[in-house]
């Protein structure tokens, strides 16, 4: 995640990490990027069923049942085994979360330990009564996917009112001073989309938003052809700058960021090289202590099975089962080539990532789409869209790979 709120206003500064010594059981929920003793933040795949249909669905998931999804003792076991080796954020995400229906017996016995809990959903579940039991069991925040305004976000998700009912879940956890967001993942369908729902984070008091971009993995691989050119990321990119700082210098604090692209650091810094100087030094600090992009270092994923990936679109890639060993040993084993490698990834990178100048800042990117695209987990990620002159090869030609 590339916090652009904080980076570009300041609203957190390198002081203040250094503040809590940069220690995660110290850092408030905001800072804990720029943590030194990285622990994952776990986004468990609680239930791969859910009532919609989007089209980049990672889990590829459907309006069904799936057979052997972790039982409640089973969760509560694997929650205990999080606590145990201080994992600061436990994710539950889908499929739908809200389908299960344990989700508040897990998330209170969760917060219970320690552990700070999150929710990832369509939103289109969130009642009223809904979002007071979120509040009761303590989640500290929920994230509600919003890719597009009226009918763009109902073919996004293929169901019609899909974009009413997540807006109606949103305000019923405004309703209550539930803390919530929206999600909007990106690609050239509905990206003209990104302005106005700026305009809707405004109208509706909605406090933080997140700007994915997108991931080939399960749905997503099949719609990598949408994603947006290397030119209109740029676009899109400069657009949630100037929105970012606009409602800054009105008095509107909203925490926006973007997630799945590390060249957004890198990019965002060289705008604050050209136009701020002063705030550029800071956040070039707090993006050196971010550590660009995290997979299987700060970010794990558990599916619903009780499996251990690297993150929740690197699937095929597995290093063990919370059923059969504990989260931590499973981690912390690295007898896993990939697991070893992600760790310290820099040597094993290929092509225009392995020779980036930015490589401590963005750390060789997205590990997924570029298995996905070349086949090779190790090679340059092609939604990078630096060129090779802003990356240190010398030319003015756009990035390899660009549409």
């Amino acid at each position: 995640m590339i916090g652009f709120s904080k980076l570009l206003c300041g609203t957190v500064t390198a002081g203040d990490t250094l503040r809590y010594n940069r220690e995660t059981a110290k850092l408030p929920a905001n800072m804990l990027q720029f943590a030194v003793d990285k622990r994952p933040v776990v986004v468990w795949t609680s239930t791969r069923r859910c009532n919609l249909h989007c089209v980049h669905c990672y889990a590829e998931s459907e309006n069904h049942e799936y057979p052997n999804e972790m039982t409640t003792e089973e969760a509560r076991r694997f929650i205990d085994d999080l606590a145990e080796f201080r994992v600061p954020v436990l994710l539950f995400s889908g499929g739908e979360p809200f389908i299960r229906p344990d989700l508040f017996e897990l998330g209170a016995y969760a917060k219970e330990k320690g552990i700070r809990t999150v929710i990832s959903t369509n939103g289109t579940l969130i009642t009223p009564e809904k979002a007071r039991q979120v509040k009761e069991a303590g989640f500290s925040y929920v994230g509600v996917s919003l890719d597009g305004i009226g009918e763009h976000n109902d073919k996004f998700r293929g169901h019609k009112g899909a974009y009413e009912l997540a807006l109606a879940g949103i305000r019923n956890c405004l309703a209550i001073n539930q803390k919530v967001g929206l999600r909007f993942t990106v690609t050239n369908h509905n990206y003209k989309d990104v302005g106005p729902i700026f305009d809707l984070i405004e109208k509706e008091g909605i406090p933080r938003a997140c700007f994915y971009h997108l991931v080939y993995a399960g749905r997503g691989e099949g719609i990598s052809k949408d994603d947006l050119s290397h030119e209109e990321t740029r676009k899109v990119v400069d657009l949630i700058i100037d929105r970012v700082r606009a409602m800054h210098a009105r008095g509107l604090e909203k925490d926006i960021l973007t997630v799945d692209n590390h060249a957004d650091a890198i990019y965002l810094y060289m705008r604050l090289l050209k136009e701020d100087p002063a705030r550029a030094a800071d956040a070039l600090t707090l993006l050196e202590f971010n550590g660009g992009n995290n997979t299987g270092v700060a970010i794990a994923n558990v599916d619903n099975l009780g499996y251990v990936h690297p993150d929740q679109f690197t699937t095929s890639h597995t290093f063990g089962n919370v059923r059969e060993r504990k989260f931590g040993d499973i981690w912390t084993d690295l007898s896993n080539p990939t697991l070893k490698g992600l760790k310290d990834r820099k040597g094993l990178l290929k092509g225009r990532c392995a020779k980036c100048k930015w490589l401590d800042l963005c750390n060789g990117n997205f590990r997924a789409r570029a298995e996905a695209a070349y086949g090779d987990f190790w090679e340059s990620d092609p939604a990078c869209y630096l060129t090779d002159e802003e990356i240190g090869l010398g030319g003015t030609a756009a990035a390899t790979g660009a549409k």
